[in-house]
């Protein structure tokens, strides 16, 4: 499919990738068999089939009370962390804020080394979503990062020195890199984010060895105009109208699943939301290959197969969520399948093989874009409350969708797929009849003037619940439901020791029975938590690591209705049975209400002209009714920074903290008004005594 012809490349012999290290083992025969290797987590799933079962039984439902930490490490952040560490014969590779990448030995915790790719802190403007990043690859004795500033390197997994550093992706554009690169034949594979911002998604292929280019398929249609890298590509064109779209690129980034099959030689991946979110403001029609899952071959990108999880998408429901592989006994025959559970609600099955609709069920209630899946078509049966041009309308779920980039688990001898779910999470969808393409901004195309209807639609509906659900695929049903106490949880693993191990954003690490969800175990982390925990073996002791830090989109936006959520500094903590250490997480953030830094005259509609501005601009790092969460909360900045907000926020003074200078789109007066609200939020929460 969208293949770019790749010039033939030199075959190159690397001694040191066969090295007698560990990780100089890690070829694709040993990929291929990971799931034999039961004491390692070699790779983001730790099987090609991304289950995230362990075979180990040393920690399971009889002793998991007796759980305890056996190390921590801190990390000089309070921002998201979502990496899944890889564990290689004592040695865990992880992932934090900024893609820093560290090296500790397993039983003790001790840093191996560490490497800053020393991402373009400037560029922060344009991505979407908290600065994290999910983790690495092994592969010949080396680690394979995806950096935030959009290059693929590649390490010594001996030394974490640089073998190789390649730029994927054009730099003037606003391109980010979150998602984990994986590995197949040879080929390290990365996608991208952008799409908010206005972007062309594609997935590139580059040599393990040499860091060379091997394919490149793109996942929408460029300008018809101009020939089309694949026949794919040309009938995905006519599924767009007009030209609306050719200026932002149109969207479509794969900037998380990748999975490869080795047997049928594929590689599948999900594709996210269009520029803009909504399809009057993009181009009417299915828009292909938007929210759709695809496969290509993994030797050439050459297309396979599609399926349109929504299509003409209008609602921000990327197919940008977990794929897990898996063969089940559907209708008395075996299925190789390829599983979703979408951000729109609905859990999907696909022949893998091939591409075939098998099916798709509700997994979490409230939902009302649409009212069921068409059972021979596979496409959705939209609800005409759902879609009205440019006018608003309320919808669910909301753009986080009712299950995000989290991580399931699988217990294949249950047959049954936990993960973690939000119902009822309801949006007010406001498209800008005004919008036009910002190359310099957000190209949501939502409208600002709306904000406040938003939010006040988002108080009076129900707050989103939260729950972990334990799926069974082939019947179509939840076999078990945890009701938690906050909207958000993490990623999930599954044991053979009857275990269901999962963290959520009050910062409880909690453990469950896999048969009928009791919670068995639980520890509280400090901090919220997104990313999954992972076992393995140090000798003969079984361990538990997992990376803690509340963040993210939710996280950065901190909208009220969440339940108790814990923002803190970031760690890595690592258990056993019999584990005696404690943890003394460091004070974050605020326990009485803010003193205002100063007091602004300003008019109510002055000040709501700021709250415009600050919706426009500030708020998706620094909160909703700028009441931040895992970032600094600006209404408590001191006389001093208040003062220095100038040339904080215009002059970029702080650039190289993360906070990006926006210069250019805005001005002295602007900036006023929104230094104007939040001293109006603050001297609110003041008067009420309101604590964060």
């Amino acid at each position: 499919m969208f293949r770019r012809p790749m010039a033939v490349l030199s075959l190159v012999l690397i001694a040191a990738a066969c090295s007698s290290h560990p990780t100089g083992r890690i070829d694709d025969a040993r990929l291929v068999a990971a799931d034999a290797d039961t004491a390692k987590w070699l790779s983001y799933g730790r099987t090609y089939d991304e289950q995230r079962y362990s075979p180990l039984t040393q920690v399971n439902d009889a002793n998991v009370a007796e759980l305890g930490l056996v190390w921590s490490r801190e990390y000089p952040t309070s921002r998201g962390m979502e990496a899944t560490p890889l564990v290689v014969d004592g040695t865990i590779y992880t992932t934090a804020s900024w893609s820093v990448v560290y090296a500790y030995d397993a039983a003790t915790g001790e840093q191996l080394w560490t490497y800053d790719p020393k991402v373009d802190r400037t560029r922060t403007r344009t991505v979407c979503c908290d600065v994290v990043n999910r983790g690495l690859a092994l592969y010949r004795g080396h680690v394979f990062v995806g950096t935030l500033d959009g290059r693929l390197i590649s390490l010594d997994a001996r030394t974490g020195a640089p073998a190789w550093d390649v730029m994927t992706i054009d730099p003037a554009k606003p391109f980010a890199i979150t998602g984990a690169p994986r590995v197949a034949k040879g080929r390290v594979l990365i996608g991208n984010a952008g799409a908010e911002y206005g972007v062309r998604g594609y997935i590139s292929a580059y040599d393990a060895a040499t860091g060379a280019l091997v394919w490149r398929v793109y996942s929408v249609p460029g300008d018809p105009s101009l020939p089309f890298e694949s026949r794919a590509l040309e009938a995905a064109a006519k599924t767009w109208s007009g030209d609306k779209w050719l200026a932002t690129g149109g969207g479509g980034t794969t900037w998380d699943p990748i999975v490869y099959d080795p047997e049928l030689d594929q590689v599948y991946f999900g594709t996210g939301n269009g520029t803009a979110w909504y399809r009057d403001l993009r181009a009417t029609g299915d828009n292909l290959y938007l929210a759709s899952i695809l496969a290509v071959r993994a030797s050439d990108g050459e297309y396979v197969w599609h399926y349109q999880v929504t299509p003409g998408d209008n609602w921000d429901y990327d197919a940008t969520q977990p794929l897990m592989q898996a063969t089940l006994t559907i209708g008395g025959a075996p299925r190789k399948v390829v599983m979703q559970a979408s951000k729109n609600g609905f859990f999907y099955v696909i022949d893998r093989t091939n591409g075939q609709f098998i099916s798709a069920t509700p997994f979490v209630d409230g939902i009302t874009w649409a009212t069921g899946i068409d059972s021979v078509t596979g496409r959705p049966i939209e609800s005409p409350t759902a879609y009205a041009g440019l006018d608003p309308v309320v919808v669910s779920p909301d753009p986080e969708g009712a299950h995000n980039w989290y991580p399931m688990a699988m217990d294949p001898a249950r047959g049954l797929v936990f993960l973690g779910a939000r119902s009822f999470a309801t949006t007010f969808h406001a498209p800008d009849k005004e919008w036009t393409y910002n190359p310099s901004g957000l190209n949501v195309g939502y409208d600002p003037r709306y904000e406040g209807e938003m939010v006040t639609r988002a108080n009076e509906a129900p707050a989103p619940v939260g729950e972990l659900v334990a799926w069974n695929p082939v019947e179509r049903r939840a076999a078990w439901r945890v009701k938690l106490p906050v909207s958000q949880s993490g990623g999930v693993l599954a044991t053979a020791g009857n275990l269901v191990l999962q963290g959520s954003a009050d910062g409880m690490l909690s453990a469950y029975h896999a048969a009928d969800g009791r919670r068995l175990w639980q520890f509280d982390a400090g901090t919220g938590v997104m990313a999954p925990p992972v076992t393995y073996l140090v000798g003969d002791k079984q361990y538990l690591t997992v990376m803690v830090g509340w963040g993210g989109a939710q996280g950065l936006f901190n909208p009220s209705n969440m339940g108790p959520v814990k923002p803190g500094f970031s760690r890595i903590l690592t258990f056993a049975l019999g584990g005696t250490a404690t943890l003394a997480p460091t004070p974050y953030g605020h326990t009485e209400p803010p003193t205002p830094a100063a007091s602004v005259a300003m008019t109510p509609a002055e000040v709501n002209e700021g709250r415009l501005l600050y919706e426009d601009n500030c708020i998706g790092c620094h909160g909703a009714g700028a009441i931040a969460g895992p970032v600094p909360d600006l209404r408590y900045m001191t006389a001093e920074v208040y003062g220095q907000m100038e040339a904080i926020v215009l002059g970029g003074a702080r650039q190289q903290l993360g906070m990006p200078s926006f210069s250019g789109r805005l001005d002295q007066q602007q900036l006023r008004l929104i230094q104007g609200y939040i001293m109006a939020q603050a001297e609110l929460a003041a008067s009420r005594g309101a604590k964060p």
